[in-house]
């Protein structure tokens, strides 16, 4: 049984970049390979009675273009749990550091739409450590209840980049750029833009913040959220959704900001196919499904 810490409010922002940092210090913070087997730790955070900050919300939404009203928008949960999230990642026992790893992938698993008015309870852990050849992935899984009624399961995925016993795999052979088709609507982004998605979401990390936070990670500009992108992405469909609903995205090359991108979208069965297109060189910035 993972052992239990019941938080009295969220971690402060402040604080878990304050803690990150260090872990990234050469004899102070985590360095070295991740072995497969590594310990993560068996530590669960959990919070009760959280009531939605409307402020908070009425800001996320007006920089991602979903609907402000009686519900939650479907990616807001990501945002709630995301200090949750952080807390694990940034403690000593972490087997790796949170600054330089990567969001790879994200699920949302909406059992029920959440009125904004509900009180939740909020329960976040870490498991599944595995390999990958570019490195080693973990998921970050957040339950969210009213009272004891599962409404919301939200699952993050993270990379740490190394060489592991996967990594020299045979590749199929690398697509090739393709300008892609007419897009069925166009995102733009900008600096000014994500740093309100910034400021809303509680995600200030220095590569979405500046050119030169970018820089200091390799990036040539800032760069969006893959969050940001997923949640601009089911604006433009939230309308259309069933009350249940799984959203999975996979995040592909960063969007390097100011950027104007292309947006596929394609009706199926059982929900939507989505993609995130560079309008030049056809490579993915985003593929998702909502089903």
């Amino acid at each position: 049984m993972p052992k239990t810490i019941e938080l009295k409010g969220f971690p402060a922002t402040s604080d878990i970049y304050r803690r990150a940092v260090v872990g990234m210090l050469p004899g102070i913070g985590k360095s070295g390979p991740i072995k497969a087997d590594a310990h993560l730790p068996d530590t669960e955070l959990a919070l009760s009675d959280v009531k939605v900050d409307l402020d908070q919300l009425r800001a996320y939404c007006a920089s991602t273009g979903q609907r402000f009203g009686d519900t939650l928008p479907l990616t807001f949960p990501f945002v709630m749990q995301f200090p949750l999230v952080m807390e694990l990642l940034v403690a000593r026992d972490f087997p790796f550091s949170a600054v330089g790893s990567v969001h790879v992938e994200n699920t949302i698993e909406r059992i029920r739409p959440v009125a904004v008015t509900e009180p939740l309870s909020i329960r976040t852990h870490t498991e599944n450590l595995r390999e990958h050849r570019k490195g080693m992935l973990v998921d970050a899984i957040s339950e969210f209840s009213v009272g004891n009624e599962l409404v919301t399961r939200q699952t993050a995925t993270f990379l740490s980049q190394q060489r592991t016993s996967l990594s020299g795999g045979e590749r199929g052979e690398a697509p090739k750029d393709r300008r892609p088709a007419p897009p069925d609507a166009t995102l733009v982004a900008n600096l000014g833009l994500i740093r309100k998605y910034a400021s809303a979401s509680g995600d200030r990390n220095p590569i979405h913040m500046s050119d030169l936070g970018a820089k200091a990670f390799g990036f040539p500009r800032a760069i969006a959220h893959g969050m940001w992108t997923a949640a601009r992405v089911v604006a433009n469909v939230e309308g259309q959704l069933d009350d249940e609903v799984t959203y999975n995205v996979r995040f592909g090359k960063p969007i390097v900001l100011p950027a104007k991108v292309n947006l596929y979208t394609t009706r199926t069965g059982d929900g939507f196919d989505l993609s995130v297109l560079h309008p030049k060189k056809g490579y993915p910035h985003l593929t998702a499904t909502i089903r």
